[in-house]
């Protein structure tokens, strides 16, 4: 089964990197690009065959370890 988690920075987080690619995209003349939020995805394969299951072991991963629930969010897809 496989698992994706997409992890991306709560509203109101500064996001440096974000800005940093908004201001790039500028320079190349891509213009009016307002805002940008950069984040990440983390695909997992897993043994797990019950998605229910393979859910709530993937979320017990993110508090753990993939995101840093303080500053970040997450969302999960079980395929």
């Amino acid at each position: 089964m496989k698992a994706r988690v997409h992890v991306s920075l709560k509203t109101g987080v500064l996001d440096p990197q974000g800005e940093a690619i908004r201001h790039a995209l500028g320079t190349l003349g891509f213009e009016g690009v307002e805002g940008v939020r950069q984040g990440k995805l983390i695909e997992l394969e897993l043994a797990q065959t019950d998605p229910a299951a393979a859910e709530a072991e993937v979320r017990r991963m993110c508090e753990a370890l993939l995101a840093n629930p303080v500053i970040e969010s997450y969302s999960i897809e079980i395929a």
